[in-house]
């Protein structure tokens, strides 16, 4: 097995072949590039060189064309010509055109199999994020996460929290004295953000059998690991639900890994195209935890390579991080262009060859300015590379082919189904069944109390009796003398009795 992935190079006004070297391929990367200049290719060379090496990959797949990796490049017309005149100009004899291991995923379940999570492993900071509330709203939605662990409510999916959400704002009194302030404003904010969810398509996403982290790092048994393609077109429709999914299965991967140290290889590889999208008005503590991962997860063998068109989208503190990188052609017709150029130029370790500046302004399709780790983990001097070209097909895959790879696939059948099984919407519907149930029957027991009253004072009339649920007396009468004894008696048995009783026998003794 070779220890590094061809990237290309060589030609003229090119440095030496670049290769990608296995052991630092989780130390995360970066391609940038305008569009149109080839950060597609890139992304699929990759992709396929970590496969060849039996390292698992997930990507997004934005536009449709990322799923020609299940299908072979076809060896005829134009741009077979081009690849095969760029694979002999940098020297790539082992070129040859292949299909690799491929699994569609798709959160709406259409074009691969459905993706799915729960709410309660989604967690209040990334819901919050997801549905744009304020400060005061994401503590009242904490509230709700804590609530549903006390009370045992299991959060599935979007209308076991809409359910519960109700039941925090029918005691937000009691919740408020133990948890702080519980607003019938905030809680309805909230429910008119889940519909806003529900509408944009999140209501596919929470809920079970939820995605197995395993499913995601399978490798054939010839040793090739399986390329993860995830259907974006439509979910990029929603940035935020887009941006918080892939966040979310970052995360996912880093709890449930353990530490692996420093691997031969990389366990899994991670690509977030349209990397803008995870930062855009993202909130301080949302960027703290991506940097977070970014910086512990490479020890868990996971490498993160974010896609984007300027590497300003990427924040410092994260784009530090990124030790392999690609930058494909930036165009500065602008003065905000030609100052992000020259950002970008001053990230890399000059080449005393050529500006770098220049190389990323005048660049064609399919060339690169390129630094990747080398030994002890050192970056290396930027080259002007050639992209080399792909073994499978550049474009999509035909819908027929989609369907053949999807009921192929090792994890065909698991996901398909969606279960509802008993939490907390369920759960609190029947409290309240019972509440309302016991209502009736007291409500019920009362209205037969009052009719049996009714209908014995209507007989009194004519009886003479007493009123039931009256203790009547040893006597039918009493004269005055008795009358005013027993009140007397029971005055004297009640505290200011027992007091006149003390002071007169007080008085007593004092006289004696």
């Amino acid at each position: 097995m070779s220890e590094a992935i061809f990237v290309g190079g060589g030609g003229p006004d090119h440095g030496e072949p670049q290769h990608l070297l296995l052991k630092y391929g989780n130390r995360h990367g970066l391609i940038a590039g305008a569009t149109g200049t080839g950060k597609t290719v890139t992304l699929q060379i990759l992709a396929e060189g970590f496969s060849d090496a039996g390292v698992p990959v997930i990507l997004s797949d934005i536009k449709g064309d990322v799923s020609g990796m299940a299908v072979a490049g076809e060896p005829r017309g134009k741009l077979h010509a081009a690849f095969t005149e760029r694979a002999a100009r940098i020297g790539f004899d082992a070129f040859r055109y292949d299909a690799f291991p491929v699994i569609f995923w798709d959160l709406f379940g259409e074009q691969g199999h459905p993706v799915r999570t729960t709410v309660a492993e989604m967690g209040p900071l990334l819901l919050a994020r997801l549905m744009a509330l304020s400060e005061a709203q994401e503590g009242v939605l904490n509230i709700a996460f804590r609530v549903s662990d006390e009370e045992g409510l299991p959060l599935l999916d979007l209308k076991d929290l809409q359910a519960l959400l109700t039941f925090v704002g029918q005691q937000a009194a009691d919740l408020s004295l133990r948890y702080g302030n519980v607003t019938a404003a905030s809680v309805g904010a909230i429910q008119r953000a889940l519909l806003v969810l529900e509408n944009q398509g999140g209501a596919h996403f929470f809920g079970e059998p939820a995605l197995e982290l395993s499913d995601l790092m399978r490798v054939t048994p010839e040793g090739r690991g399986h390329v993860n393609i995830l259907a974006a077109d439509r979910l990029v429709q929603s940035p935020r639900l887009y941006a918080t999914f892939l966040l979310w299965l970052l995360s996912e991967l880093f709890e449930g890994l353990p530490e692996l140290g420093n691997p031969d290889k990389p366990r899994l590889v991670f690509f977030f195209d349209e990397a803008h999208l995870l930062f855009d008005d993202a909130p301080k503590a949302l960027i703290d935890k991506v940097e977070q991962v970014a910086r512990l997860i490479r020890s868990k063998g996971v490498g993160v390579y974010f896609i984007t068109q300027d590497p300003d989208d990427v924040p410092e503190a994260v784009l530090g991080q990124l030790g392999n990188r690609f930058q494909h052609a930036l165009r500065a017709f602008t003065a905000r262009d030609q100052k992000a150029l020259r950002r970008a130029a001053e990230t890399y370790r000059p080449n005393p060859r050529f500006d770098t500046a220049e190389a990323i302004r005048d660049m064609g399709t399919g060339e690169a300015v390129t630094s990747l780790l080398e030994g002890k983990g050192v970056p290396g001097v930027v080259e002007r590379t050639l992209i080399r070209p792909p073994a499978t097909r550049l474009g999509p895959c035909d819908a027929a082919t989609r369907r053949a790879v999807i009921a192929a696939s090792p994890v065909a059948g698991r996901y398909e189904a969606a279960l509802d099984r008993q939490s907390a919407h369920e759960m609190l519907a029947a409290r309240a069944e019972a509440a309302a149930r016991e209502a009736e029957e007291a409500e019920a027991a009362a209205q037969a109390e009052e009719a049996a009253a009714r209908e014995f004072k209507a007989a009194r009339r004519y009886s003479g009796g007493a009123s039931p649920g009256r203790a009547t007396r040893g006597r039918a009468t009493e004269s005055l003398g008795d009358a005013l004894a027993s009140a007397v008696v029971r005055e004297l048995s009640g505290t200011t009795g027992r007091r006149l009783v003390r002071g007169i026998l007080g008085g007593l003794f004092r006289g004696r």
